[in-house]
């Protein structure tokens, strides 16, 4: 059935009538759907102006790929991450990974290096809507390889794609960073001891308001699980290390992977 995973020929049994359902067949039938133009078996629909949803069935015909945009749609770039997917097959292992990473994707003017699929426990497209097509539907969009650890349990994939803004085409690298910190002085900090996820703006910002605040620090870990600790104490440190001046953003920049 539909909800367990589609037949390797493209058909599947719907759970509620228990009627064979032809895949592309469903699609074709979802409201405002039309053909993506200069692709195969592709689609797209745009339930709002700001909104386009481009479809794409696999090369086996029994998955579809979907990328989602917002006020960014570039056909030709659209069109470069759903074939890359289906020639890669990306998101398609017997155990799919909350985040299925694929490296070697490039599109002019755009800054991506990545191809990343999500599968629908973290997508969780057409819930409510298209029930039949949830399980069949792997989400793609393409983005920076600082973005990911590899190693994302499902409820960190669910918040890092809506920390990355996926459906923004436009967007800047978000890289993936861990980070606690406490500051004396301003009586900022993080909650518990586990680093948890933020951006690259806050680090920079708290940085710089460790100076003249004794007994405060700020913890970070990239990608990598790589983790440095900055403290000021008359002087800066980093690991233990003491150091002339602060971190720079250049530094940190390098710390996290930023693509050049």
């Amino acid at each position: 059935m539909l909800g367990g995973g589609l037949e390797r020929a493209g058909w599947a049994m719907d759970r509620e009538v228990g009627a064979v359902v032809e895949l592309e067949r469903v699609v074709a039938s979802i409201k405002g759907i039309e053909r993506f133009p200069g692709m195969e078996r592709a689609w797209r629909r745009s339930p709002l102006p700001i909104f386009v949803f481009s479809l794409a069935l696999d090369a086996d015909g029994d998955r579809i790929y979907q990328l989602n945009t917002r006020n960014s749609f570039d056909a030709g770039l659209v069109r470069a991450v759903l074939e890359f997917a289906r020639e890669r097959r990306v998101g398609l292992g017997e155990a799919p990974r909350p985040f299925d990473v694929v490296p070697g994707f490039s599109y002019p003017g755009y800054g991506f290096d990545v191809v990343v699929a999500v599968p629908p426990p973290v997508h969780g497209y057409y819930v409510g809507e298209y029930d039949e097509l949830h399980e069949a539907v792997v989400g793609v969009f393409p983005a920076y390889r600082c973005e990911f650890a590899g190693d994302e349990t499902l409820e960190e994939a669910v918040t890092r794609r809506r920390m990355l803004d996926t459906p923004v085409m436009n967007r800047r690298p978000v890289p993936y960073l861990r980070m606690r910190y406490d500051n004396t002085r301003t009586l900022g900090g993080s909650e518990g001891n586990a680093r948890g996820f933020t951006t690259y703006d806050v680090l920079l910002r708290e940085i710089p308001l460790l100076e003249g605040a004794p007994g405060s620090f700020v913890e970070f870990e990239n990608r990598h699980g790589e983790i440095w600790r900055i403290e000021w104490d008359g002087a800066w440190s980093v690991n233990g290390e003491v150091r002339d001046h602060a971190p720079s953003e250049t530094w940190v920049m390098t710390a996290l992977d930023w693509p050049e």
